[in-house]
């Protein structure tokens, strides 16, 4: 009977320990496939370290020193040093050099940066606003050897230097391919933030193509690696160790790092610095039109079911949009079958174009899509808009209220800046509550159109904004530009279609 008992117990204790978790053969399964994902994402992670030791090499610390010293700084001038230059709340060059102190009598601080070696003989790549000053340009390279640097050519709309250096044999980057990054995707960046050379931060692209007031011909890659003063114009690299970009700007409200920079795709930076190598300037393509971004109400008022395109505002005299016959209203969609989702699409697209290519545009016209084969002309040079307006005190003939506005004939003067017709515009003296204010019009804008219609008076204007229903496109001049705004109407004249 004891024998049996003790049977009985060693069955009942290999069952219990069977039921335990981890101990049956499915839990051991499971963990084990737990485990192995595990093992796999770790391998999946990149080697870092070895990247850096095998790319760092061919990146460099730049210090671009200003042309002349002044040595009559006063006791406050180290204050001065101290004081946070950096515009809140804005993309920031991450280098650019001091202004002069009001009060203080010397030259601006050196400049520092960072670079890399593209070539074997000595070309280094790096950003414009790092040596745009420099009366000398020094160059460490990782050895600890510092050598004087020639300045081949710089580009101001890309932000991009090509400096070269006397050496042989120097350790180089490779170039990859950033329209393989994925945002998501890992980035290294190597540089001198602060002066501390070779320092390495990791990260991941945050978003790719976005758009800087300031940069209209750079799509850039905008990460959130931490980059800080010192790593403008060091390389971004990917897991591969290939440099996908040029760390050129951060978002920062102290100056420093707070995780959203920008870098200039590297096959943006490779082009320019070919060109400045070869012809020591760059060349871009231009169409001639200023464009501006479709809001949902200017989409309803053209016929588009949601925002697309870039809307053309004006076409510039002997420009390749005049001559193939683009016009103000025309709604860009596509170029070369490449679809433009907002404006600020566009100009990165044609600026790579070479003078005297045909490009294929399709555009959005009084309803009907139609294409446009356009031979692209080369940017001129200094291009930067059109004049301000100046105002002017003297007085209208006529002045009409609509919408909120208070309207008046153009002045001689303003007709003779404002480069339109003789008898096209009105100028808007002032925005009280309703339809204009709505619209975001304000004092001293000049009222060219109203829903493709040419506005010739006052009284023109108000007429044909009673008339209208629902939104309409409003095209005006302001501080030297045209620009669409989406206008609502008030119905406040019920006799105006028999007034016309």
């Amino acid at each position: 009977m004891g024998q049996c008992r003790y049977w009985i117990f060693l069955v009942a204790v290999v069952l219990g320990l069977a039921l335990l978790p981890g101990c049956g053969s499915e839990q051991s399964g499971t963990e084990q496939g737990a485990n192995a994902q595990a093992s796999d994402s770790t391998i999946r992670l990149p080697d870092f370290a070895t990247v850096v030791e095998a790319v760092s090499p061919a990146v460099v610390n730049i210090t671009a020193l200003p042309p002349a010293r002044l040595d009559d700084r006063t006791d406050d001038d180290d204050d001065a040093d101290q004081a946070d230059d950096a515009d809140e709340d804005s993309a920031q060059d991450l280098d650019a050099p001091h202004a002069p102190w009001e009060g203080f009598r010397y030259m601006p601080r050196p400049s520092r940066g960072s670079g890399f070696i593209i070539s074997a003989d000595g070309y280094i790549l790096t950003s414009r606003h790092i040596v745009s000053e420099a009366g000398q340009v020094l160059v460490k390279l990782a050895d600890h050897r510092q050598l004087d640097a020639e300045v081949v050519g710089t580009d101001e709309y890309s932000d991009i230097a090509l400096l070269k250096i006397e050496a042989d044999n120097l350790p180089v980057v490779t170039i990859g391919d950033p329209d393989q990054l994925s945002v998501g995707a890992w980035v290294l960046a190597i540089g001198s933030p602060f002066g501390f050379e070779t320092s390495a931060a990791a990260g991941i692209v945050s978003a790719k193509g976005r758009n800087l007031a300031s940069e209209q011909y750079v799509p850039f890659i905008q990460t959130d690696v931490a980059i800080n003063p010192g790593n403008s114009g060091g390389p971004l690299f990917n897991p591969a160790g290939e440099v996908v970009g040029v760390n050129a700007q951060i978002y920062s409200r102290t100056g420093g790092s707070q995780g959203i920079s920008f870098a200039i795709p590297a096959d943006i930076a490779m082009h320019v610095a070919q060109q400045l190598k070869t012809d020591g300037a760059v060349t871009r393509g231009w169409l001639g039109a200023q464009v501006q971004n479709v809001d949902r109400d200017m989409a309803s008022s053209f016929g588009l079911d949601r925002p697309l395109g870039a809307l053309v505002t004006r076409v510039f005299a002997d420009s390749p949009a005049e001559r193939v016959g683009l016009q103000a209203g025309d709604i860009i969609l596509s170029l070369n079958d490449e679809t433009i989702v907002s404006a600020s699409v566009l100009p990165p697209l044609v600026g790579p174009l070479q003078p005297g290519t045909v490009a294929s545009l399709t555009v959005l016209r009084d309803g009907e899509r139609q294409t446009l084969e356009v031979e692209v002309g080369a940017l001129p040079e200094g291009m930067t808009g059109l004049d301000t307006l100046e105002s002017s005190t003297e007085q209208s003939p006529e002045r009409v209220d609509s919408q909120g506005l208070t309207l008046e004939f153009l002045t001689d003067e303003e007709r003779d800046r404002l480069d339109t017709d003789d008898d096209i515009g009105v100028h808007v003296s002032a925005v009280e509550q309703g339809a204009g204010a709505r619209a975001g019009l304000l004092p001293g804008d000049i009222i060219l159109a109203l829903d493709k219609h040419w506005i010739t008076s006052p009284a023109d204007f108000a007429t044909r904004a009673a008339r209208a229903e629902g939104p309409v496109a409003l095209l005006i001049w302001r501080d030297g530009e045209r620009l669409y705004l989406a206008l609502r109407p008030e119905r406040q004249d019920k006799d105006a279609e028999a007034a016309e």
